[in-house]
């Protein structure tokens, strides 16, 4: 064999051996994310390399629960806690487990004040709360009132929590004149099973997310990467987001259950049970590839 037939040969082969990896690494994908392009070859997802790279400049607040319960942006701490405790296998590292528990920041955090017009809010949950009250996992409270600015609710009263029940996300905002949602349930006006219903319980790590785009007044519920709000429910016409301080952050109960802050007498305002982890919050928007990649990034790891 002559050199140069020799190094056509060598050509040949090496592009074979490169077919054979690709379609090895796409059929031994364990969390079944989309096939990756040549670029991505150094672990990167969607072209990130963490969950950190995602909208970083947008990222305002944030909690990995990681040994630490502060946020790590502005650095402040709980003022009060109960029943709190951290489990080794969350999404990225360690992860905040509450037995009906809570985490109270009465000091403002103030990425979270007047400046936050236009918002996303994501969080990876698993869920013990069962069959007699809704589950508040993350609230930025209005002192002196039960419902704050936004609140972040599964309704795991009528939908019990198990690992294979469906999961009713309910966030709302305060608008200056009551409440707005967007729920994903069987009974929507647009009609039953139509929209994803991620199941969800005490062994699931389910991500959740909402955004809300104050140029369209518009609020969308995410779950696992995906939509899931029904359309009926997502402009909210003139009932636009207003922000208000002094607000606080509550994480996984009502402004209720804090000692000392309680306003009415509702028995159904119950700590959350179940185990919270990765929770961001970000000043705009995210769009649907962003919030994809979040998920995916997280079950990887990253």
């Amino acid at each position: 064999m002559n050199i140069l037939n020799k190094y056509a040969l060598q050509i040949f082969l090496s592009a074979m051996v490169g077919v054979v990896f690709l379609s090895g690494c796409e059929k031994g994908n364990p969390n079944n994310l989309p096939s990756v392009s040549p670029t991505d070859f150094a672990g990167k997802i969607q072209g990130f390399d963490s969950s950190g790279e995602v909208a970083s400049k947008n990222l305002v607040a944030y909690w990995s629960f990681d040994g630490t319960q502060n946020e790590l942006i502005s650095g402040i701490g709980p003022t009060s806690s109960s029943n709190v405790s951290y489990i080794s296998n969350g999404v990225r590292g360690q992860a905040l487990a509450l037995d009906s528990g809570y985490l109270y920041y009465a000091t403002q955090i103030p990425a979270l004040g007047t400046s936050l017009h236009s918002f996303t809010i994501l969080e990876w949950v698993q869920i013990l709360n069962n069959g007699s009250t809704p589950t508040m996992t993350f609230q930025l409270a209005r002192p002196g009132n039960l419902w704050g600015n936004i609140n972040f609710l599964l309704e795991t009263g009528q939908h019990p929590a198990s690992d294979t029940s469906d999961l009713v996300v309910h966030p709302d905002y305060f608008d200056g004149g009551g409440t707005q949602d967007n729920l994903n349930a069987s009974w929507a006006p647009d009609g039953a099973g139509t929209y994803y219903t991620p199941t969800i319980g005490a062994h699931k790590w389910v991500q959740i997310g909402v955004t809300y785009d104050s140029s369209s007044n518009n609020i969308q519920v995410w779950a696992n990467g995906k939509r899931i709000g029904t359309t009926s429910y997502q402009n909210r016409g003139t009932a636009y987001y207003k922000p208000t301080v002094p607000n606080e952050v509550i994480i996984g109960a009502w402004y209720n259950n804090i000692p000392g802050k309680t306003v009415t007498t509702d028995t159904w305002t119950v700590p959350m049970v179940g185990s919270i982890d990765e929770i961001r919050v970000y000043n705009t928007a995210l769009g649907a590839a962003d919030i994809l990649a979040l998920y995916q990034l997280g079950v990887a790891g990253q």
